[in-house]
């Protein structure tokens, strides 16, 4: 037998960063049963084995399922594992789940081969000590745009008995992008006689990035010694590409999300200001720390993209 575990926060983000850009869930349509049971069929397929379960992990508000989680977990064959939310808006108790049934399985004998679908460093031990009772645990990721794996720790590809990625058509025709929601019709504001009106043009948000957004002051370096023009130090450019790695990140969350947003989610956002929901926080710093190659953002960095995210929704609001 094999069976599967499904980090759900690592399938749906990664699946959405291939469709939209962002890695905001929101942002995209899941059509769940199909793509469970197209992961059912790559699982049996890789194994060669017939499927015992298909574990599926996520995370609620105080651990409580949603009408979509309870949806899934009334699918035949799948067992819904759910962690809870944090006061930070992080998601608790989800890895500690998934290790502890990768364990646990491992040494009852529950099947011969762990499927996983994650790609979290802090399931490295937990793989290690499943292969020590003598099952193999197999990673199955996310392709990219480019059909590479997405978001994989190095260390959980090491521990691991082998690497594969879900072919592209297995994402590309369950998940789909939100489309744009109709406008809401804005009163016509009819200035005063005399006075010259002012029309306003619409602008996408995706034509907002401009370089020097966030670019900060140069600091330069004058060489009276070799009297060659004066350059912007090593710390200046570091900087700029941050900047820039930011705004392009905010605009894409942002854009993704007026797509996909209801009228009342944008009230709330706007009447929430400056604190940033949840998902879409997790999706900001998930998107830049996948842009820059880092796992842990430094406060610095958390606070320039929270407030070039209220700086760029103050633009077009």
């Amino acid at each position: 037998m094999c069976s599967l575990y499904v980090d759900a926060g690592y399938l749906l983000s990664s699946a959405a960063l291939r469709v939209t850009g962002t890695s905001l869930r929101s942002g995209v349509h899941v059509g769940y049963t199909p793509l469970i049971d197209a992961l059912v069929r790559q699982a049996e397929s890789m194994s060669q084995l017939p499927l015992l379960r298909v574990h599926w992990y996520d995370s609620a508000k105080d651990g409580v399922p949603d009408l979509q989680q309870q949806r899934i977990g009334e699918l035949p064959k799948v067992k819904l594992r759910l962690g809870r939310f944090g006061m930070d808006g992080q998601q608790k108790g989800v890895d500690l789940r998934i290790g502890l049934d990768l364990v646990t399985h491992a040494r009852n004998g529950a099947a011969d081969v762990f499927i996983l679908i994650s790609g979290d460093d802090d399931l490295t031990e937990a793989v290690e000590e499943a292969q020590v009772h003598g099952v193999q645990v197999i990673l199955l990721a996310v392709p990219t745009k480019e059909d590479k794996p997405h978001g994989i720790s190095r260390h959980l590809m090491r521990a691991a008995d082998g690497l594969e990625t879900l072919p592209p058509e297995t994402v590309d025709q369950t998940v789909t992008k939100v489309e744009m929601l109709p406008p809401t019709p804005q009163p016509v504001v009819v200035p005063p006689a005399g006075q010259p009106q002012v029309k306003a043009t619409p602008r996408d948000l995706a034509g907002l990035g401009k370089p020097g957004a966030l670019q900060p002051s140069p600091v330069i370096v004058n060489s009276a010694a070799t009297g060659r023009e004066p350059q912007a130090t090593a710390e200046h450019e570091n900087l700029v590409e941050l900047a820039e790695q930011i705004d392009s990140v905010v605009i894409n969350v942002l854009t993704t999300y007026r797509k996909s947003a209801s009228a009342q989610e944008l009230a709330e956002l706007k009447d929430g200001k400056p604190s940033i929901p949840r998902d879409i926080d997790k999706a900001l710093l998930t998107d830049l720390s996948d842009r820059r190659g880092e796992f842990d953002l430094s406060e610095q960095v958390r606070h320039k993209l929270r407030a070039q995210f209220w700086k760029r929704y103050d633009e077009v609001s």
